[in-house]
């Protein structure tokens, strides 16, 4: 089951904020490692978070206004007026195949569609590789748009996905 996920649930629910946080740092070399605070202020400004589970699945996306860093993003920015930005989805290891990143990209377009956005982006570790998150991308409707290598060493695919109009 997909939930939406605030700072409020995380600050209230220190179960859920310690399985989220450890599932993110489980998987830091594909995202990056986070403490407690850093996840709570991620969930606090974006445009859409959501889980599914207590833990198995997380998504944290920023619209283009976000107040957001991120090298990745600043790309973005740079290049494109409107958008959201996957700053990070992951699978928990134990729950891949059951479908839970595609139920979390299709709420996704729902919500960026029904916020007038067209366009969804997101970047892809090519070195060091993440195979499984490039053919699932590829396999959403992802195209490659982009390109960099990044200050900590990391060279990264950018991709962005065209929302069909209803």
């Amino acid at each position: 089951m997909i939930s939406a996920l605030d700072a409020a649930a995380l600050a209230n629910d220190p179960e859920l904020a310690e399985a989220l946080l450890r599932l993110n740092n489980d998987h830091a070399v594909e995202l990056s490692l986070l403490e407690a605070a850093g996840l709570e202020r991620l969930v606090a400004g974006a445009f859409v978070a959501r889980r599914a589970g207590l833990a198995d699945a997380l998504l944290i996306v920023f619209d283009q206004n976000a107040d957001y860093d991120s090298p990745n993003f600043l790309w973005f920015r740079d290049r494109y007026e409107r958008f959201v930005y996957v700053d990070r989805v992951v699978t928990a290891v134990a729950v891949r195949g059951r479908g839970l990143a595609g139920q979390l990209y299709r709420d996704l377009v729902e919500q960026a569609r029904a916020a007038g956005h067209q366009l969804i982006v997101c970047e892809v570790n090519s070195d060091p590789p993440n195979p499984g998150s490039a053919a699932f991308h590829r396999g959403f409707g992802f195209e490659p748009v982009g390109e960099a290598r990044l200050p900590n060493g990391k060279t990264v695919s950018y991709l962005a996905y065209r929302i069909e109009a209803r």
